[in-house]
Formats: structure tokens, C-alpha cells, sequence
């Protein structure tokens, strides 16, 4: 048995007698993030759809400690900088520069300008996001990450990317110290192309768009019209049934679906009838084919 960051690896052997190893979460709400040494909630808070600060003192009462934030997220930002530095031990914040498509972004500034708004002399996880597989300025990326984390002005680096082939050839080549991906009911291509390069070695694993930019909580064409309709809750719970994940980002618009969200993740792994639900309607969103992949 191989234990990693809150997780650990079991031998089996199916009816054939064929040997292998399955990935088995050790807690369904809190695991250690490989390489910070910290233990987190594994729903992590956005509030990118400005839920008030009402909804981010809430997060931080009910125990959460991973924050995600863009530098418009002043909701947030004015919440995190304003706790006492023994609070701020306790949590991790992450963000990062976005990929801009017709030039390269400038991630030193974008980095300076985050510590700034958060009063803190480092951030704890710092990407690049949006990266869309332009392989041909991904070394200066890497390079440019490493040196920022060499200064101390940063914990852990990697990216956001939805190419998924190339993220897993990133992971699978010990590039990255943190991946942020898609994954969800309707999108489970990580699944074939991210999941097994993660083990050997354990980057930590950021998920978003667990509704599917909401497409999950709606009727797809030909669903039947009585048909079950996916909970936000749902979706997240999904997500995190996954050992690979370590945090899933929610980004409630408000406190009730906030409280919402975080009463579903108690309810802990979806069942295996409630997985195989959430497979079939997200495979019937897919088929719509909308402006998304």
C-alpha cells in the first residue's frame, strides 16, 4: 500500500487475476495538498459571480480554506486581507495571470499586483490560467513560474489548461507542481488523458466548471420531460468522488447556494446509482455540442 497526500493506493486483483492499483481517498472533505504541508477543505471557494462578503465570512466559519481569486474579485480580496495573521497560517490562497491570446501576459506584475490587494508577502499557489496548447512559450512559463517560487514570493506554480493530452504530458513529466483542470459529468476526458499520469508525481489537482457552467443543472434536449434534473450539490460531489481531485471549486452567487453546495458535500461520495445517473445526463449534455467543447 502507497500512501500520497491523503490518499492512498490498494492492491486488487479482478476475476481474471489480473493485479492492480486503486486510488482511495482516505477523507472525503479535507486532504493535504501535496507540497504545501497544509491540510484543506476539498471544496474550495471562487467568487468570481460576487456572492458578498457575507457568503466568504460563511466559507471561512464553515471551515473552508482554500480561496481562489482573480484580482476583480474585491469581495474576497477585501475579506482575506483584513484576517489576523494567525487565521491567515490556516488558509491557502491561489490565483494567477490570465492567458492572453494575442501576447504573452506578464506574470511578475500580475503576481505583484495580487500581493498588494492581499497584503501578504507570498502567494501560496500562482498559475498561469487559460493556457489553450501553445506548447511553443510553454518552457518560458515553467521557467519564468520557477523563478518566482525561487524568490519565496510563491508556494507552488502551475497552470490552467483545457488541452487535456497536454497537460497529461506535462504532469506525466514532473513539469508542473499544480494542475487546474475541467472536469465534470458531461466532460470526462480526464479521466483517459490526465488521471493516470498523476501518481508518480502528485501534482495537486484544482477543479472548476463542475455544473458545466451550469449546462448540468438544465434539460438537455430529449431528456424526458419528468426526467431528473442534477443539483448543483450533485455536481460537485461528482467531482470530488474522484481520488485524482484534491480541491473543486464552487462559485455560488450567494450564501444560500453556498450553504446549498456545502450541505451536498456532506452527504459525502455519490452512491453508485447516483454516479450512474450523473454519467448518463452528462452524456446527453455533451451531445448538445454547445459553444463549448
Amino acid at each position: 500500500m502507497r500512501r500520497s497526500s491523503g490518499l492512498y493506493y490498494r492492491s486488487v486483483e479482478d476475476q481474471n487475476g489480473n493485479r492492480g492499483l486503486l486510488l482511495v481517498i482516505q477523507d472525503f472533505e479535507r486532504i493535504p495538498l501535496p507540497g504545501l504541508g497544509r491540510s484543506v477543505h476539498r471544496l474550495g471557494l471562487s467568487a468570481s459571480y460576487r456572492p458578498g462578503k457575507e457568503a466568504v465570512h460563511r466559507a471561512l466559519d464553515a471551515g473552508l480554506n482554500f480561496f481562489f481569486c482573480y484580482g476583480f474579485d474585491t469581495q474576497m480580496i477585501r475579506v482575506l486581507r483584513d484576517l489576523p495573521p494567525g487565521t491567515r497560517e490556516n488558509l491557502v490562497f491561489a490565483t494567477g495571470a490570465y492567458n492572453l491570446l494575442w501576447w504573452y501576459p506578464n506574470l511578475r506584475r500580475t503576481l505583484e499586483k495580487r500581493l498588494r490587494q492581499l497584503r501578504t508577502d507570498h502567494i501560496d499557489i500562482f498559475l498561469l490560467l487559460g493556457l489553450m496548447g501553445k506548447e511553443t512559450y510553454i518552457e518560458r512559463v515553467l521557467e519564468e513560474l520557477r523563478r518566482l517560487r525561487e524568490e519565496g514570493k510563491v508556494r507552488a506554480t502551475g497552470i490552467s489548461i483545457h488541452d487535456r493530452k497536454l497537460a497529461g504530458r506535462l504532469v506525466a513529466g514532473g513539469a508542473i507542481e499544480v494542475l487546474m483542470m475541467r472536469y465534470n459529468a458531461a466532460h470526462r476526458g480526464a479521466e483517459q488523458d490526465i488521471f493516470p499520469h498523476l501518481a508518480q508525481h502528485n501534482p495537486i489537482a484544482i477543479n472548476h466548471t463542475a455544473t458545466r457552467w451550469t449546462y448540468l443543472l438544465r434539460r438537455p434536449r430529449d431528456w424526458p420531460k419528468d426526467g431528473r434534473i442534477p443539483t448543483a450539490g450533485m455536481c460537485y460531489r461528482f467531482v470530488l468522488s474522484n481520488p485524482h481531485i484534491h480541491v473543486c471549486l464552487t462559485a455560488p452567487r450567494n450564501v444560500q447556494q453556498f450553504e446549498e453546495n456545502l450541505a451536498a458535500v456532506h452527504q459525502g461520495p455519490l452512491s453508485q446509482e447516483e454516479m450512474q445517473f450523473m454519467c448518463e445526463f452528462g452524456d446527453a449534455v455533451h451531445k448538445m455540442k454547445k459553444w463549448f467543447m
